[in-house]
């Protein structure tokens, strides 16, 4: 707490703590003592290294790579299947016959038993000549289903890209409004500077001084939340980017380019229409239509008649029959070759069933093309609304900077000479600070806006 009165020795001491908590504050969440080497990154940077580390994006690829082994399955599944089986065992007979005897009496009592082995060999193939095409529509859903998946990377990788634009550039704007504080901060402390010589001169009253010295004060403490805001921003986007918790990054500004800010923006009519065609959600509903389509065909083929052919080789041995196994496995060959037809005829209504809740499905499919288009629709109308209200409201505030700049340096000059007062001084600075903060936000408001329809009409190339 600033009390009135208070010497120059004692104001820069309470000044050099202030500066000093706002160097060691901030540390806490910087982290000051990094381990590692800071690395600087671009936005390209962070976008290429999040399509090769994010864990969602990691995830939606494996989804992509497993539905690749489903459709090799189903390719597989219209070629014939071949078995090979083989079988041995032992048969033991312990009051067989054969063997010496004795005569008891009447009765004859066999005095040995008989072991035989065998063995059973054989070659068996199959395959489905017709089964209403199902097989042939399973390989085009699975086709279909390959082709959404891959769609569903794209879409995730266009998650991750907007999310790591937003986080850069909250970045970038942290650390303008870290510097803005700075300099608002160095410029009260010169107005404090100022204060207390003409205190010292008897032209300025302890209470204008003690007004000065809270304004700084609020000034410097502002700075401590701007670098915790950084930090946290920095957070945000490490954990975006799935960084470890010793990894220090520096961000790369690009250039100031204003043309980029206040770039011609083309019809929202066009935006939308080329965001139909571009934008993956809306390829992916068109073709779960497709897909819905063939499993109605799919559930309508279980009402069809199925053909298939087999065939196969066997023999068998036996040991104790005194022909050798060689001639056994000869005389035992066997060859078969057959077709079998199935054709359903009572199902417990089961096929009906299947087809009227695969039409069903379709048609919800179809209302998911429509919803996935009007969700669109109100996205590419937001992200446009932004993007135009951003231009506007940064033009304005560009030009309510410079005459808030301008009125701040005719009340600070004036205040110098004792022709404004300390209210008046703060008044100025605090209108000047709002609009360098309100310009920030414009700016980078709008740079989000251009990107976000950029992507929306597929302009945006995420990999550099």
């Amino acid at each position: 707490m600033f009390v009135a009165g208070i010497g120059n020795k004692t104001r820069y001491d309470m000044k050099r703590i202030l500066r000093l908590l706002t160097a060691t504050v901030p540390a806490l969440f910087i982290g000051a003592a990094a381990t590692g080497q800071t690395r600087t990154w671009t936005l390209q940077d962070c976008i290429d290294y999040a399509i090769d580390n994010n864990i969602s994006l990691r995830q939606s690829r494996n989804s992509f790579l497993s539905g690749l082994e489903d459709t090799y399955q189903a390719k597989a599944a219209m070629l014939p299947t071949v078995s090979a089986s083989s079988s041995q065992g032992v048969s033991n007979r312990p009051f067989s016959d054969t063997g010496t005897s004795s005569v008891v009496g009447s009765n004859v009592f066999s005095t040995s038993k008989s072991t035989s082995y065998s063995g059973n060999y054989g070659v068996n193939a199959g395959i489905t000549l017709w089964n209403g095409g199902s097989l042939r529509t399973a390989l085009k859903q699975q086709m279909v289903q390959n082709s959404i998946d891959s769609l569903s990377v794209e879409e995730t990788t266009n998650d991750v890209v907007i999310s790591i634009v937003q986080a850069y550039l909250n970045c970038l704007y942290a650390k303008e409004a870290l510097s803005v504080s700075e300099s608002n901060a160095e410029a009260s402390g010169m107005a404090l500077d100022r204060a207390v010589e003409m205190k010292n001169a008897g032209e300025m009253s302890k209470v204008d001084v003690a007004q000065l010295e809270s304004q700084h004060a609020s000034d410097v403490y502002q700075i401590t939340s701007s670098e915790v805001n950084l930090a946290n921003s920095l957070l945000q986007l490490k954990q975006l980017l799935e960084l470890g918790i010793s990894e220090d990054i520096e961000l790369v500004a690009p250039e100031d380019d204003e043309s980029y800010v206040l770039k011609l923006l083309p019809a929202k009519e066009d935006v939308y229409r080329e965001a139909l065609d571009a934008m993956p959600e809306i390829k992916k509903a068109g073709l779960s239509v497709e897909a819905a389509e063939l499993s109605v065909k799919q559930a309508k083929s279980g009402a069809l008649p199925s053909l298939s052919a087999n065939a196969g080789i066997s023999t068998a041995s036996v040991s104790g029959t005194g022909n050798s196994f060689a001639s056994q496995l000869e005389k035992n060959f066997n060859e078969s070759i057959g077709l079998s037809l199935s054709v359903p005829i009572l199902q417990g209504r089961r096929n009906k069933t299947s087809v009227n809740k695969a039409k069903i499905a379709a048609d919800n499919s179809r209302l998911q093309r429509l919803s996935a288009e009007k969700t669109l629709l109100k996205e590419v109308e937001d992200a446009y609304l932004s993007a135009v209200s951003s231009q506007s409201q940064y033009i304005s505030a560009k030009e309510q900077e410079k005459y808030a700049a301008q009125s701040y340096e005719y009340t600070s000059e004036a205040f110098k000479v004792g022709k404004k007062n300390t209210v008046e001084l703060i008044n100025a600075q605090n209108s000047l600070l709002s609009a360098q903060v309100s310009l920030l936000q414009a700016k980078y408001n709008a740079i989000l806006g251009n990107i976000l329809l950029d992507i929306y009409q597929g302009n945006y190339n995420i990999n550099g």
